[in-house]
């Protein structure tokens, strides 16, 4: 058996990015762009004013009255200087007028009619955002291996940005194998239940950003497990789940060989998730997870989900990890460490964590109650209060209600 971290190192490294494709701006929102965007221009273009007011020259101010003889919106210019003792009643946006170094807020003035005056002292320089000040042209503002949030997407478009590189999605086949499984839809008979698997590793495809491919079901048999798996290599990535252990009909790691896989381990130092596989063939990343659905998705969470971001050209691919304080004693009494369900929250300047009960693999319901996995080492015995490592698993973390 391989340990968790040696698992995770092995396969990151035979994944490799992706190639891009051109899509539109928008459509680059939480991709991965393989380029250096360089600032085509000064932003903003011009020095302008950051508030509805007047502009004039600091420096020509006697007393605290101005003569207003123009107006300048947003959208125009103006090229005549303003003339000393006089302003420019100006919008926000707009650029500065010639001679002009500083704005007075429409708040801060009593108007006379053509005239105003200044209800207190102003500072030279007020009010104005200069040029350059967010960028400066030929400035590298999103550098390449960025991942586009929504405010990466707003600078590209103020750069005249339409379209776009990125890295390609990764399409992720997923196979469920085993003689009892049935669609869901059918109507579980003796000895057969419903194929969950492959719908919850679908959503975590594209909770990781991929695009999930459903390959269905493959009865126990070696010719078509071959024949599933050889279908599979369509896609970028094969996920596998259940007849990976060693019963009499547990043929995926068989099926994997015969087709010339290269099996990089088949055993992984962990509880749930001890019989997982990673190989490689025809040069596609092939997963085989556990059948019990737990098992199967903390599998995905650990090993497949990095694999995803990184071939999508992703440099950060993990979950974070916090230390949190056990809310209850907690025992591992087997040799490998126990990934137990939890229940995560921030406690003033710290974490709190509790288990979500029983934590057969076969319970999904321990993974809908929990937002986190506590990591417990081999023969450990915690006590109330002790600290654990914990691995966030939910994006909405401490996110609120909203007030009713």
């Amino acid at each position: 058996m391989v340990s968790i971290e040696e698992a995770q190192r092995s396969i990151l490294e035979q994944i490799t990015p992706l190639e891009t494709e051109k899509v539109s701006v928008f459509q680059g929102l939480n991709r991965i762009t393989p380029e250096d965007h360089v600032a085509p221009w000064d932003i903003p273009p011009a020095d302008n004013s950051a508030m509805d007011g007047y502009a004039f020259s600091h420096a020509a101010l006697t007393g605290n009255r101005l003569r207003v003889t123009g107006f300048l919106p947003a959208g125009k210019e103006r090229t005549v200087p303003v003339p000393p003792g006089e302003a420019v009643k100006i919008m926000t946006g707009a650029p500065l007028p010639p001679a002009c170094d500083t704005v007075v807020p429409i708040e801060d003035v009593e108007e006379d009619g053509e005239w105003i005056r200044l209800a207190s002292a102003v500072k030279a320089g007020s009010h104005i955002r200069e040029r350059g000040e967010d960028i400066r042209r030929d400035d590298i503002v999103i550098p390449a291996g960025s991942l586009l949030r929504p405010q990466e997407i707003g600078m590209l478009s103020a750069m005249g940005t339409t379209s776009l590189a990125v890295h390609r999605r990764a399409r992720v086949a997923i196979l469920s194998t085993g003689d009892e499984l049935l669609e869901p839809g059918s109507t579980p008979a003796p000895g057969k239940i419903i194929n969950s698997n492959s719908y919850s590793l679908a959503a975590q495809v594209l909770d990781a950003g991929g695009d999930p491919v459903l390959l269905g079901i493959a009865p126990d048999t070696l010719d078509d497990t071959c024949c599933k798996i050889r279908s599979g290599l369509n896609a970028d990535i094969l996920v596998i789940t259940g007849g990976v252990s060693v019963g009499d009909r547990d043929f995926v790691k068989m099926a994997i060989e015969k087709l010339g896989g290269n099996v990089t381990f088949w055993k992984v130092n962990m509880k749930p998730g001890k019989p997982l596989a990673f190989a490689m063939l025809e040069g596609k990343p092939v997963f085989a997870l556990p059948g019990n659905p737990v098992a199967a998705m903390v599998s995905f969470e650990l090993f497949v989900r990095p694999s995803i971001l990184k071939a999508m050209g992703h440099r950060r691919v993990f979950r974070p990890k916090v230390k949190a304080a056990l809310q209850e004693p907690a025992t591992n009494k087997g040799k490998r460490p126990h990934l137990v369900r939890g229940i995560v929250s921030a406690h003033e300047d710290s974490y709190i964590v509790s288990t979500t009960g029983n934590q057969s693999s076969g319970r999904l319901s321990s993974l809908i109650q929990g937002n986190s996995l506590i990591r417990l080492a081999p023969e450990a015995v915690h006590a109330e209060g002790d600290k654990v490592e914990v691995l966030l698993l939910d994006r909405g973390f401490e996110m609120v209600e909203a007030v009713q």
